[in-house]
């Protein structure tokens, strides 16, 4: 049988990378970060185990990718909802309320993705983090901005702001009132939006976050030699 070309084996590489995603914040969001191992992952995303240290150097690495794929593809749905707009300030109140919809519905996750931003690592440097500053950074020039290398910080810093104080142990600050806090800062009017639990959010829903990992059903078939990746359906 004559070898795959570079470009099968890229999108099988890309298919892998896609799979551990989807599979680690699947299972931090169900059990946590310390009760869910790089083992647990593999054999989620149907993987070989050696696989994961292939393309992350290690488990929180491969969580915080996982977690700005998340919200980068969220932002992106809620910023492309019909009806389509390139007002600068609907976009920004659905940016901000993408963000804070994922705080409401997936706490867990949410708040391990927080404590990880806090150590000594800080954020990972990857394509999911780059993507979504990009967006983020769009909305703020799209609002206006002079100096979006200064004010896309400051948005991304109250954003952050706001899901921790949603998710602090004990104390949570309602969504509501974190959303009027921001809306007021940017004098963005409260209808402007989709509110977080109103029906009208374009967040993930609980137990579906597949259309946010960009990956398609495999078939059986032997081990890809450039990836060690078995065949067969994702567990």
């Amino acid at each position: 049988m004559s070898p795959r070309s570079a470009s099968v084996n890229e999108e099988l590489r890309r298919r892998s990378r896609e799979r551990l995603l989807q599979a680690a914040v699947e299972l931090v969001d169900e059990r946590g970060f310390e009760a869910t191992t790089l083992g647990d992952i593999a054999d989620r995303a149907g993987s070989a185990r050696g696989l994961v240290s292939y393309y992350f150097p290690g488990k929180r690495q491969l969580v915080q990718s996982a977690v700005h794929r998340l919200m980068h593809r969220t932002l992106q749905e809620a910023l492309e909802r019909e009806p389509r707009t390139e007002d600068g300030r609907e976009r920004l109140a659905r940016a901000i309320d993408a963000i804070l919809g994922l705080a409401r519905e997936r706490p867990v996750l949410m708040r391990q993705h927080m404590s990880g931003l806090l150590l000594a690592e800080g954020f990972v440097q990857c394509p999911e983090q780059r993507r979504l500053s990009e967006l983020l950074g769009d909305t703020v020039a799209r609002c206006g901005s002079d100096d979006v290398a200064a004010d896309y910080p400051m948005l991304r810093a109250l954003l952050m702001g706001a899901v921790y104080a949603a998710l602090v142990p004990g104390v949570p600050m309602p969504v509501p009132v974190l959303r009027a806090e921001l809306f007021e800062r940017y004098g963005l009017d409260g209808g402007l939006g989709a509110p977080p639990g109103s029906g009208t959010d374009a967040g993930p829903a609980r137990g579906d976050l597949s259309r946010f990992f960009a990956t398609d059903e495999r078939t059986d078939g032997p081990t890809d030699e450039g990836t060690g990746e078995r065949g067969g359906s994702p567990s």
